[in-house]
This record gives C-alpha cells, structure tokens and sequence, in this order.
C-alpha cells in the first residue's frame, strides 16, 4: 500500500513538473487556444521565466509625453503615455509594452521613435492597468493574470481615441509583439503598418486574411519559444493569407533589443532598430 502511495505521489510530481516546463507544448496543441493566451501562458514556464534577466534601472530622462486616459468599451479607461506631433497629424503609431508593463524604458523608446519619424503621435498603451514589474517573477505573475477580453478593450478604446481618420501602425516587443500583430488585425482597414520584435505570431490563417497591414517581424534565432520553427511556420501562414511579411532572424537571445537586458545585443538590436525605423516611415509616409 504505501509502495503505491509513494508511486503515486511520484506521478503526480512528475506530471506537475512536465506541465510547468511544457507549458507552451501543452498549449500549443490546442486549437482554440489563441496566440496572445498562448504566450501569456509561458509566465508559467519555469525555463522562460528564468531567461528573463531584471532590467537594469532606468537612468534617461523623460521629457516629452505625458500619461493620458480614454474611454473603453468595458466601462474602465484605459491609460497610455501620449508623445505629441509637433504638428497636427493622422498619423500614429500604438507602441507596446514587454512582459515587464508600461515602464519608463518603454515610455523611453515611445518618445525617441516619435522624434525620429517626426509627423507622427505615439500611444505607449498600458495593458496592465498600471502594473509594472521588476523582476521576473513579478512580470509572469501580471502577464498571466491579465485578461484578453481586457486588453482588447483598451486597445479598441485607444483606436477610438485616434479617430477613424488615423493610419495606425504597431510596435510592440516580446508580449507587446504578439499584441502589435493583434492590434493591426483589430485596426482593420486603418492599419498600415506592423513591427514584431520576438513577438507570438497569430496562427489562425483566416484572420490573418483579415489583415490590412504589412508586417516586419524580428526574431532571435537562440529564442527557446518564440523559435525559428514558429517563425518559420508564421511565414507560411502568412504566405497562404496572402499578406506580406518580411522576418529578419539574429543569431541572439529573446529580448536582445532591449538596453535593460543584461543579455543586450548592440550590433543585432541596432540593426533590428534601423530596420524596424525604415519601415515605419516608409508605411507611414514621413
């Protein structure tokens, strides 16, 4: 009796183990689960958690945006760090957040890619509600515990505050990566232009047939999730939705274009960067 007890507690451990570890084999397997669930989901991943270094502190300086606040359809507002044109523009571009939230590297890069593309305002979204982390643990928690249907609504909130005259384009990295192909798809015809840096592609074909936008997507060729097979197979359903994609693979880590990241890659993230610029202002004009 007690050799079963004690067989059956090792299963039982065994099992608990294989699911944290595997949690996006488990996932991915399932059909209905979508891509944004799916990358959520690897907050429970011990292995993933563990690749995440804490940034290192924020030492720049903001200087030219402010947080603002706009309706949403479930009642709440929704918040975003708001870096104006220097001159009346249709032109924006919704920036978004890494696992970490909304913080001050983000609202950072929000206002550096503002003044590089000139005539265009930037929406840094926060699609935490104010959360934002400092160290992994912290980050998975908030990740996971976030809610789509929540995150959906302040996006549409922010597609409405721009007005249904703007061309939007998307950036976002790591969790905002997934979230910047999200938010094209739900931009519809508004939509002009996408960069994903490390980001969980959409996999169902069909909506991606829905997508008005042409994409840039950047990725690490030594990323254990988001892989060269899950690019490989983005391309591939993009290629049957009959959307332009273009994918730039460097030989670094996941989240390797991030300053705060003490695995920083300068030479890949300053040529992603530059890629990553020349896209947006071909898409959007300026």
């Amino acid at each position: 009796m007690k050799t079963a007890i004690a067989l059956l507690f090792a299963l039982v451990l065994m099992g608990f183990s294989t699911g944290v570890y595997n949690a996006q084999e488990t996932i991915s397997c399932c059909s209905t689960t979508s891509a944004t669930a799916e990358f959520a989901a690897l907050g429970g991943d011990v292995m993933f958690v563990s690749l995440h270094k804490a940034p290192a502190p924020f030492t720049g300086k903001l200087e030219n945006g402010k947080m603002i606040s706009f309706a949403t359809s479930d009642g709440k507002d929704g918040q975003a760090y708001f870096v104006r044109s220097p001159k009346k523009t249709n032109k924006v571009l919704l920036v978004f957040q890494e696992w970490w939230g909304l913080n001050d590297y983000i609202k950072q890069k929000a206002e550096e890619l503002q003044k590089e593309l000139g005539n265009v305002n930037a929406y840094a979204l926060d699609l935490y509600d104010g959360k934002v982390a400092s160290e992994p643990n912290e980050a998975a928690k908030i990740m996971m515990a976030a809610k789509e249907e929540r995150i959906r609504a302040i996006i549409e909130g922010a597609i409405e505050h721009v007005g249904p005259k703007a061309k939007i384009a998307t950036i976002g990295w790591c969790f905002g990566g997934g979230w910047s192909l999200q938010a094209s798809l739900m931009a519809g015809k508004q939509a002009i232009g996408c960069v994903m840096f490390y980001g969980m592609p959409e996999k169902n074909v069909e909506k991606l047939k829905t997508l008005h936008a042409d994409v840039l997507g950047l990725f690490a060729l030594q990323d254990k999730n988001i892989t060269p097979a899950v690019v490989d197979t983005f391309q591939q359903n993009m290629k049957a939705a009959g959307k332009h994609l273009e994918v730039k693979s460097y030989d670094a880590v996941h989240a390797f274009a991030n300053p705060s990241n003490p695995k920083f890659d300068k030479e890949a993230a300053a040529d992603a960067n530059a890629r990553a610029l020349a896209f947006l202002k071909k898409h959007l004009g300026v």
